[in-house]
């Protein structure tokens, strides 16, 4: 292979190339890299010149990539991959110093449970880092790795990309959540009985705990569907209503005294919550150490597992 080539290259097009790729539009780009839109749009000028091609051809709001673009990409992400991690062994990272800024993503459910005693730690460990918090669901987590908008994310996850890293970090006990005290937890058919709400955020009025009462041929009855669960205490009180959630969840809610938390009065399956990242990012020492922190006080095995 010829590294003279490499000459003629320009690291900071190739990232440029990268996010068109990815946003599709120069505007967004601009906004994406914090750079003017001229500038965006001399250095598309330059990487046409570059790969004689047009490599973006305009159709309504979006630059839809020629064959050529598409076959470039093939080979450039993962070179950009491995330049990324190649630059990061040049550096060390010291948190009690550091003024980085992380974007992580996490899900609804882990934000208002889980991250809360970690952000009190890391005030302490890390009193200038910036973390910038996106929502994430197992929907929009791959979007959002690939496009470098969280560098990791928390959430139950399904489908990944190739090079992405998962690792579980504890199983779901889902709970019930209701505000009228009782010396018993509710029987089956009180479960089945009472009104719910429902966290959904895709706006749907049927959940996992639907799913697992038609096994046993039951159903409940919800009557509100809510887009997160940072709601549901104020939903909750002076009501019936009941809440199903994960436990970290619903313990994080009781703890004020006016909710209070239960298990389900069926078995159900437990879910996976796991922290996902791309490959190109696993020996990042900045990264590795965002990584540990989130680990330990989010897993079940970690520092911020009660006593």
């Amino acid at each position: 292979m010829n590294r003279n080539e490499l000459r003629k290259a320009d690291i900071n097009l190739m990232v440029v190339f990268e996010a068109l790729m990815l946003e599709r539009n120069v505007t967004r780009v601009a906004e994406k890299l914090f750079l003017g839109q001229p500038t965006i749009s001399s250095a598309l000028n330059r990487l046409r010149t570059l790969f004689n091609d047009p490599l973006f051809i305009r159709v309504g709001h979006r630059m839809e990539p020629t064959a050529r673009a598409e076959e470039i990409i093939q080979h450039l992400s993962p070179a950009l991959d491995s330049l990324s991690s190649a630059l990061s062994l040049t550096h060390d990272f010291d948190p009690s110093i550091s003024t980085m800024t992380f974007r992580i993503g996490l899900s609804d459910d882990v934000e208002f449970g889980l991250l809360p005693p970690l952000l009190r730690a890391l005030r302490q460990e890390a009193p200038m880092v910036v973390f910038v918090v996106q929502h994430v669901d197992y929907w929009r987590i791959p979007d959002l790795l690939a496009s470098g908008d969280i560098t990791v994310g928390i959430t139950q996850t399904r489908g990944l990309p190739a090079n992405a890293k998962r690792k579980l970090l504890r199983h779901i006990r889902p709970r019930l959540l209701r505000a009228d005290a009782s010396d018993r937890p509710l029987t089956l058919d009180e479960y089945c009985a009472r009104p719910h709400v429902l966290v959904s955020h895709t706006a749907n009025v049927s959940g996992f705990a639907d799913e697992w009462l038609a096994e046993i041929g039951r159903k409940r009855h919800v009557v509100l569907s809510v887009p997160q669960y940072s709601a549901l205490p104020a939903l909750l009180a002076g009501t019936d209503l009941i809440a199903s959630l994960p436990d970290y969840t619903a313990e994080a809610m009781a703890v004020s005294g006016n909710l209070f938390c239960e298990p389900f009065p069926f078995e159900t399956p437990t879910l996976d919550l796991s922290m996902v990242w791309l490959s190109h990012v696993d020996t990042d020492p900045a990264e590795r150490w965002v990584r540990s922190r989130l680990e330990a006080f989010m897993s079940d095995r970690g520092l911020g597992k009660k006593a």
